[in-house]
């Protein structure tokens, strides 16, 4: 992906951040609310992973399988279960897994590029910006995960800022904040997406 290492490591810590949240909340409340907790923690917690740069932790050239093994099966559950969100995730996943162990195939890389593993790649713009390289993937599917994601974003953030000026004491806060890592963690796949 064509991230410089900053920008992965802020997704590693708003992924992360959002995962460990999310999987505090699997134990406690509603069945409904322990479901998504547990869906979203699980995305969270790989979309840290694969955003960790590769300057710093060189995957192994099988992540890009181990993702796929991890999250089709969750995607396939999700759907069965009618969770299509988790399903749209778990696909979007599978997706930048597969992409990114094309990519680094065809560049000779071992693995996964990680968000910054391509920044050094190409020949650099005019202006000393980012490394020009091809993008990896289809880039109509990845322009439909980016269409499905902006919008999510935004729907939610518009359902979220209600609830926000609303929420007060401690009950009303845990389903606000798992709501604020949903749309966090759909600015993060935005983010992933557009590096691809």
């Amino acid at each position: 992906m064509h991230t410089p290492p900053l920008v992965g490591w802020l997704l590693v810590l708003l992924c992360a951040g959002a995962g460990a949240y999310c999987l505090s909340r699997m134990r406690t409340g509603p069945a409904a609310v322990r479901r998504t907790a547990r869906g979203e923690g699980l995305m969270a917690l790989g979309m840290a992973v694969m955003a960790l740069p590769a300057s710093a932790v060189a995957p192994p050239a099988w992540s890009p399988w181990l993702f796929t093994a991890v999250f089709g099966p969750a995607g396939l559950w999700a759907l069965a279960r009618r969770h299509l969100h988790h399903a749209v995730g778990m696909a979007a996943m599978v997706y930048m897994a597969l992409a990114m162990a094309g990519m680094s195939g065809a560049h000779g890389a071992g693995g996964m590029a990680g968000m910054a593993g391509m920044a050094g790649a190409g020949g650099m713009d005019g202006m000393g910006g980012r490394a020009h390289a091809a993008p990896a993937g289809v880039p109509l599917l990845t322009g439909l995960l980016l269409a499905y994601y902006a919008v999510y974003v935004i729907a939610a953030g518009i359902r979220l800022a209600p609830a926000i000026g609303t929420a007060t004491g401690a009950a009303a806060g845990p389903p606000v904040v798992l709501r604020a890592c949903q749309v966090a963690m759909g600015i993060g796949m935005l983010a992933m997406l557009l590096a691809l």
